[in-house]
């Protein structure tokens, strides 16, 4: 690897994820938490934004930590390298230098589920179960995104998780299937295993950014909404609109009878004072995103949030709504916040 400009610093050889690469770094750039090994042999737990530059594109390593992936974004896009792909290919100096490899060695993920909350109101039920697996008429909570998701032809999705975050991709594993034939892979953004908790919503989409494209659904994998369509349509439509995220709304539950956000008459957003007069609807947490929204001044976090920085979404909106970059449309199907053992209870009569 060659390092532009920079003075060239050796660090290595040294094990990655059971590669031994051979890494050069330019020293401004080098920032390696902190180091163990078994028997002698290295390893390097967190290398972060190390420059690199290669036959087909430039741009930085993001993470590689315990046992989890290496982010590479380049100038080309960006793609996760995944331990067992690693583990079964070359050196990663030699991986990331091949003039013939594709910069996306795994497809981009267009959806992100919400999964890495503690769930603390629906404690006792959470103490030992995630809340997006606790049952909702024989399926856990998480399985209805999924499905709808499938139905509308998304490939690959990013799961976050967090609390319990084993038990998700123990149950899931790396594949959705429906019917015993559409397969929708998914991804883990373990914020659990990398900071040692959740990052809110804002923090968690970020960290996960690299992994996903341009364009991308999110919805939070603790809401019930059996009914909703992740249509192609609304996504191509949203994809050439100049907004940076349409959003989904509903009509307000007894729980937030106060609503979140206003909509104007041509389908904006509205962040809206609290006066009398004004309509207010409830964030269904379901979403379209451009990458464009994650990179704006109001969100000053860089894409992979290396540094596990906790962030709420809420304030990001509605800076984004003041500059008119926000679209929404309300959804009048089922849909519930399953927040509490009674409304869960409820939806299990």
């Amino acid at each position: 690897m060659t390092v532009g400009e920079h003075k060239a610093v050796t660090v290595g050889p040294m094990w990655v994820l059971r590669v031994v690469p051979q890494v050069f770094a330019p020293q401004s750039h080098r920032n390696i938490s902190h180091a163990h090994g078994r028997a002698g042999v290295p390893r390097i737990c967190n290398l972060y934004r190390v420059h690199c530059q290669c036959a087909y594109c430039t741009g930085h390593l993001l993470v590689i930590g315990h046992g989890g992936s290496v982010y590479f974004v380049g100038d080309r896009g960006s793609a996760i390298l995944t331990k067992s792909f690693l583990s079964k290919t070359k050196p990663l100096a030699t991986l990331l230098c091949m003039a013939d490899a594709p910069v996306s060695l795994t497809p981009h993920a267009q959806a992100m589920l919400l999964a890495a909350g503690r769930g603390e109101r629906m404690r006792p039920h959470t103490d030992t179960t995630p809340k997006p697996l606790l049952q909702v008429r024989g399926k856990p909570l998480l399985w209805y995104p999924l499905h709808a998701l499938a139905s509308g032809g998304v490939e690959r999705v990013v799961i976050n998780t967090a609390w319990l975050e084993d038990q998700i991709p123990a149950y899931f594993g790396e594949h959705f299937v429906v019917n015993d034939a559409t397969a929708v892979a998914l991804d883990y953004s373990k914020e659990g295993r990398d900071f040692g908790g959740a990052l809110e919503t804002a923090g968690g989409i970020v960290r996960a950014l690299p992994l996903l494209t341009d364009v991308f659904w999110v919805a939070a994998g603790d809401v019930y909404a059996p009914d909703f369509a992740f249509s192609t349509e609304a996504y191509e439509r949203f994809k050439v609109s100049p907004k940076l995220a349409h959003i989904w709304l509903v009509p307000n539950p007894d729980h937030n009878t106060g609503g979140d956000f206003g909509l104007s008459p041509e389908g904006l957003a509205l962040n809206l004072p609290r006066n009398a007069g004004h309509t207010f609807f409830t964030f269904s947490t379901i979403a379209l995103y451009k990458h464009a929204f994650f990179e704006a001044a109001w969100c000053p976090i860089p894409a992979g949030n290396p540094e596990g920085v906790k962030a709420p979404l809420a304030a990001m909106l509605r800076a984004a709504m003041d500059q008119g970059l926000v679209s929404a449309s309300v959804f009048e199907g089922m849909w519930a916040d399953v927040g509490t053992p009674a409304r869960l209870a409820q939806l299990n009569l």
